[in-house]
């Protein structure tokens, strides 16, 4: 069985065993708001990745089955989301401009350029896409020495792009506990491996993004079981030397939230630090599409 049929298998356990019905967990410090996102499309669902604009008010999300929509986000005076309105989920394609095939289609990470097009890395075959537009045929970026080493399941989760362009990519697992995560960097038209992040407890990650302060934010997640999911949230500043060994800003209790995959840090208009993200459904009846907000401190 697979490791995601397997999460979704045990997720169903934890609804029918009646575990939900038990007291919520409190939310950490920070919390804004846990949005339940339905919409009547069958491509619906699977979201592992989220790209929020600048204004909080508009989104590109990610589904690991090769697909994408964009929405519009009403949000209260609050700045609480009142609703979300989707357009059609569409198919990502192929560089021979046709849809990506089944079996070629996990589509895992997203990085949003400034100059509008999109980076979309996959875990199977590893390997990254760009797309000057998600409509459109993208262009393959080389493939990396290690990306077809990596576990077909567990391969390039997380991608992020900085304010000068630079990729970085990352896989859910570094090999062995302890190992820290290979961090792959695509800048010049080449990929280099000199960096890594330091792994701790059983957290693995699943999403990243620079923030507007030009730090890297990596969404890690630890499953449970039976209790659930928890999600964490990193931030590191990376220097000459690489990056540093990081704060963690998030611990969410197990069980408070379902399986959290994709992360956006943007400001909000009062210039708070802001994290969106967004939890992959898998395609059922049991787990939820959730939007996640907090607010971050600087």
């Amino acid at each position: 069985m697979h490791r995601r049929a397997f999460l979704a298998v045990t997720a169903g356990l934890v609804l029918i065993a009646g575990l939900e019905g038990s007291a919520s967990p409190t939310p950490p410090p920070g919390f804004l708001d846990a949005y339940r996102w339905k919409m009547d499309d069958p491509r619906f669902g699977g979201f592992s990745g989220i790209e929020v604009a600048e204004n909080g008010r508009e989104i590109i999300v990610l589904s690991d089955k090769g697909a994408y929509t964009t929405a519009q986000i009403t949000r209260d005076d609050e700045g609480r989301i009142a609703s979300v309105a989707a357009n059609p989920v569409k198919l990502l394609h192929n560089p021979d401009g046709k849809p990506l095939r089944p079996g070629n289609s996990d589509s895992e990470g997203i990085a949003l350029s400034a100059d509008g097009s999109v980076y979309v890395s996959f875990e199977g075959p590893a390997r990254v896409l760009h797309y000057p537009k998600l409509d459109g045929a993208p262009k393959s970026l080389p493939i990396a020495n290690g990306f077809k080493q990596l576990q077909r399941n567990s391969a390039l989760e997380a991608l992020a792009i900085d304010a000068a362009g630079v990729i970085y990519t990352l896989p859910e697992r570094s090999g062995a506990e302890g190992k820290p995560f290979p961090v792959y960097r695509f800048k010049a038209g080449k990929w280099d491996k000199s960096l890594q992040i330091p792994r701790s407890e059983n957290y693995l990650p699943v999403g990243a993004d620079f923030g507007p302060d030009g730090k890297f934010y990596l969404l890690e997640r630890d499953f449970r079981g039976l209790a659930g999911f928890s999600s964490r949230l990193r931030r590191f500043a990376l220097g000459r030397k690489g990056f540093d060994a990081g704060e963690t800003l998030l611990e969410t209790p197990v069980g408070l939230y379902d399986n959290l995959e994709g992360v956006s840090i943007w400001r909000d208009a009062a210039g708070h630090l802001t994290a969106t993200m967004i939890a992959d459904d898998n395609f059922t009846f049991f787990l939820r599409t959730q939007i996640v907000e907090y607010q971050l401190p600087d």
